[in-house]
């Protein structure tokens, strides 16, 4: 019988791969198109998103 223990990296591969395709699956059933192509996009960094919304603020 093969040991079938799984290291920590690859449960956290496994769920962020499944986490991914769910929350896509979830927005095609809301009625948004969506692309397999969106998931690979790098996210922007917090403090990014924040210093783009203090722009639009200081108009």
């Amino acid at each position: 019988m093969a040991d079938k223990t799984l290291t920590l990296k690859a449960k956290k591969s496994y769920y962020a791969r499944f986490r991914g395709s769910n929350f896509r699956a979830s927005l095609r059933l809301e009625g948004f198109q969506v692309s397999d192509s969106e998931s690979v996009k790098p996210l922007p960094s917090r403090q990014a998103v924040i210093e783009k919304y203090r722009a639009k603020v200081k108009i």
